[in-house]
């Protein structure tokens, strides 16, 4: 069972899916859930930094589903693959939850993107979603 399990949330249907199945996780196993949303490298503009009114249903969900928790939006500049990793380190994760992308042959070859980043660089084992 887990004990501490980090989720990268965006709200995109694959950081539902990521932020459901951590979730479900926690509640089986009493697990504390650590969500981390970010903007993408610095850009609190953008669709990935989540709304307040988004923050505040999900810690409310989680509330809600018994579940300890906290919800973190860091600010600090830097690309959401470094937060999520930070956070895994800094509460002893030993799972990481993040949302992929369906991609085709070529864009699985050639990218940059934060799940490659956390799978390749996690200090626990990651467990990759895919929205339904």
């Amino acid at each position: 069972m887990f004990t501490q399990i980090v989720v990268g949330y965006i709200p995109t249907p694959e950081g539902l899916a990521a932020l459901e199945s951590a979730i479900e996780l926690a509640k089986r196993g009493s697990a504390h859930l650590t969500v981390v949303n970010t903007g993408r490298a610095g850009n609190y503009a953008d669709p990935t930094f989540a709304t307040a009114e988004d923050i505040d249903a999900i810690d409310l969900q989680l509330a809600n589903a018994d579940v300890a928790h906290d919800v973190r939006q860091p600010t600090s500049g830097r690309v959401a693959a470094d937060e999520i990793l930070s956070a895994a380190e800094e509460v002893g994760a030993d799972l990481v939850v993040i949302g992929v992308r369906r991609r085709s042959p070529v864009g699985k070859l050639v990218t940059g993107s934060t799940a490659q980043q956390v799978l390749l660089e996690a200090p626990c084992s990651v467990l990759a979603v895919k929205a339904r």
